[in-house]
């Protein structure tokens, strides 16, 4: 009778062990509402259109700025540049009239 025990023991302890390691392996990330890191880019305007953002990348383009956009959340899209090019790209987003 002492083997009839021992299935569901193993089992138990082979569960734990799976436990214990998914937490050992996950620990440390980050949580998914933690902020974004911009790595080497810097964010020139925030922009509730997703054509807005994509006219004032065009504009930058023009004006030889090299610039992404960022898709963070529902209706919100962000310009991004590198920081050598933030000060021109400020300027013109300044003046960027989006039609929203």
């Amino acid at each position: 009778m002492p083997y009839d025990a021992a299935g569901p023991l193993v089992a138990v302890v082979v569960l734990g062990l799976l436990a214990l390691f998914t937490r050992w392996a996950f620990a440390g990330r980050p949580a998914p509402s933690s902020p974004v890191d911009d790595g080497l880019l810097t964010r020139v305007a925030t922009l509730s259109r997703r054509e807005s953002a994509l006219q004032l990348r065009a504009l930058l383009s023009d004006a030889g700025i090299r610039s992404t956009v960022r898709f963070p959340g529902a209706h919100r899209a962000e310009v991004l540049v590198f920081p050598e090019d933030a000060d021109r790209a400020r300027a013109l987003a300044v003046s960027f009239r989006s039609p929203e």
